[in-house]
């Protein structure tokens, strides 16, 4: 018989505190090289990328559909990200679930972006957290149209009561590119 050590509550805290900062940035995150603005670019093919990586563990999904391509406002769609119609997934165990279609609206002036809300959900073993994020900003990288986050707290809405009352996302821990 193989023996495992037990964890301790602390250590059982900090995971549910990490899975929760993880399962709010990966509604958010995106990767990759985006293309770049100007007449010489290709047709923007109306998706979003993402990837984000918190405490060692990484959530990541490709080719969600937008409704429109940016810098016009436009929405993520939840069916796309999510399995089965998505690829979302995480390591560590985690699963993770974008519970809305999360609208952006872009100012190319000043190179910022907004997302109206974030709903996540996501799970671990038999604990599950719920979070939401309003009114988040994203700053573009150059000229591309990859988005990286502000610092923004999410706020929790249900879910175990190990699960911390609040997560909050440094900037730069998430990012979204859009093609």
């Amino acid at each position: 018989m193989r023996h495992t050590p037990n964890t301790s509550r602390t250590t059982r805290l900090a995971r549910v505190a990490g899975i929760a900062t993880l399962v709010v940035a990966a509604g958010l995150a995106g990767t990759g090289t985006a293309l770049a603005h100007g007449s010489a670019a290709p047709a923007a093919d109306q998706k979003a990328d993402g990837v984000m990586v918190v405490a060692g563990n990484s959530c990541s999904w490709t080719n969600a559909s937008t409704s429109a391509a940016a810098p016009n406002a436009l929405t993520v769609d939840r069916a796309t990200v999510n399995a089965p119609g998505g690829n979302l997934a995480c390591g560590g165990g985690i699963a993770a679930t974008l519970n809305n279609n999360p609208a952006f609206t872009f100012d190319d002036a000043a190179g910022t972006a907004r997302t109206d809300l974030i709903d996540i959900t996501g799970r671990q073993s038999f604990i599950s957290c719920r979070y939401k994020a309003t009114n988040i900003v994203w700053d573009r990288d150059g000229t591309t149209r990859k988005y990286i986050n502000r610092a923004f707290t999410a706020t929790k809405t249900s879910g175990s009561f190990l699960c911390p009352g609040s997560v909050t996302t440094p900037a730069g821990d998430a990012s979204m590119l859009f093609h």
